[in-house]
């Protein structure tokens, strides 16, 4: 392997969510072992300022297909000029152009599939997962397993990484946690339930209200929705139900003592959904989880180990596991000590080191 190898990442998708931090997370960990990285991304793409505020190198690139032949060139400029020896690529766009031009300069491909959602069959899955990826990573193994039933790929070329936490800098506070309920009126006596995401419409955001809804009467029980997105149509959701159990309290920018004030975590996600980060940050600080079975969710919520599994559009089940787990202490600090333990194998080291041998098998 040289001394330092040059590894382009390319992120078409202009948001700033679970994807970009997992970009953001590989590339700080892999330039501290020494590789050079450099970063393609969307232009006014959620990514291009974190990733500067990071020393990343970054170019603005415009992945969408009527620009597809003046950009063709200028990835053809960046990967000659730097001399790239990788490229990793993490959404489709972004894996077809640069794809094809790593392809033309034989450059080794890594496809990153953050989804766990089913690829689309076809010529598209063989030429994208196939032709155009030496090696496909994915961030759970439900969509791994689905990858190669459905693309034929080589197992020994197709493997879930999960996105790694950074456990050390999950540092709280208690008097944080109990700060927090002060500014949100949420009394000491309260049993909290909460989610956090950025929020979308398969994030079970929905089903979660639902649920409060079902537990209105319980007067003790709250609901905490942290995190923004599409906060403004569920707030008008919760008002049209009449909800007065529920709290939104949009972006925060440390999530932390609001997690940790939570008796219960919940994550409802219908589709789409990988390895959970919010997850593994609420089993890390010990909250036991009620969580649907999508994509990588049923790698972090054990059933009756780590938390309870229900079905997608369950409000009714997420109500009664929310009762029994209110009802039954005992259970609730097993499952969070088994939470604990499990979350440490998820460490953002962990990924690094995997992602590494990736690295130096492709070449």
């Amino acid at each position: 392997m040289k001394k330092q190898l040059n590894v382009l990442h390319l992120e078409a998708s202009p948001g700033w969510g679970g994807q970009e931090m997992r970009i953001l997370k590989e590339s700080s960990g892999m330039k501290k072992l020494g590789f050079r990285i450099i970063i393609g991304v969307e232009k006014k793409g959620g990514l291009i300022e974190k990733a500067k505020k990071e020393k990343f190198l970054t170019y603005e690139i415009r992945f969408k297909k009527i620009f597809w032949i003046f950009s063709f060139f200028k990835l053809l400029y960046i990967m000659k000029k730097h001399k790239i020896d990788i490229l990793n690529t993490h959404s489709s766009s972004d894996a077809w152009l640069g794809g094809i031009v790593a392809k033309f300069l034989k450059i080794p491909i890594i496809r990153t599939r953050h989804l766990s959602t089913p690829i689309k069959k076809g010529l598209n899955s063989k030429l994208l997962y196939g032709y155009l990826a030496d090696f496909v990573v994915t961030t759970c193994k439900d969509a791994a397993d689905k990858i190669i039933k459905q693309t034929k790929k080589d197992p020994k070329k197709c493997r879930s990484i999960p996105t790694g936490v950074n456990f050390e800098k999950i540092k709280v506070d208690p008097q944080d946690s109990i700060k927090f309920k002060k500014d949100f009126n949420i009394k000491e006596s309260d049993f909290l339930v909460g989610t956090a995401c950025f929020m979308r419409s398969w994030k079970g955001i929905d089903d979660f209200l639902k649920a409060a809804k079902i537990l209105e009467n319980e007067k003790n029980i709250k609901f905490l929705i942290i995190g923004g997105g599409h906060k403004d149509s569920y707030i008008k959701m919760a008002k049209d139900m009449n909800l007065k159990n529920v709290i939104f309290t949009d972006h925060l920018e440390n999530p932390f003592p609001a997690i940790n004030a939570l008796d219960i975590f919940a994550l409802l996600s219908t589709a789409h959904e990988g390895v959970s980060q919010a997850s593994l940050q609420a089993i890390f600080l010990q909250k036991p989880i009620i969580a649907t079975k999508t994509g990588g969710l049923k790698e972090v919520c054990i059933d009756k180990k780590t938390g309870i599994q229900v079905p997608i559009f369950s409000s009714k089940k997420v109500a009664e596991a929310i009762i029994k787990l209110q009802k039954d202490d005992k259970l609730r600090k097993e499952l969070a000590k088994n939470a604990k333990e499990l979350a440490l194998k998820f460490s953002q080291d962990n990924m690094i080191i995997e992602m590494k041998k990736v690295y130096e098998s492709i070449l």
